[in-house]
């Protein structure tokens, strides 16, 4: 099954993302084919980020959640997440980000 894992990031995560980022972007990059898209989410243009998102490519629960874990922004900021089952509609519509 296809996850979204939703994050929400402590008040210590502006440090860890400026400490962090570059083996943060690596472990993304090493693991793009199971983390298909990633992100920071902010509240507009100008606003800090606050939280993230990465949509996973169909894994077991247990593989999803030891994926999140490992991540250098887990692992240094304390950085909550959920997971949620994701099914996307319009299943015979192509999209490219």
């Amino acid at each position: 099954m296809r996850w979204i894992a939703l994050f929400d990031d402590s008040p210590v995560m502006p440090e860890v993302r400026q400490k962090y980022e570059p083996a943060h972007l690596e472990y993304l990059r090493a693991n793009h084919g199971r983390i298909l898209i990633a992100g920071g989410l902010r509240e507009g243009p100008e606003a800090s980020f606050s939280a993230g998102l990465w949509v996973l490519a169909p894994m077991p629960r247990e593989q999803a959640v030891e994926l999140v874990e490992r991540d250098p922004y887990f692992i240094h900021g304390n950085r909550s997440y959920k997971l949620y089952q994701w099914g996307k509609a319009l299943q015979d519509i192509a999209v490219t980000l």
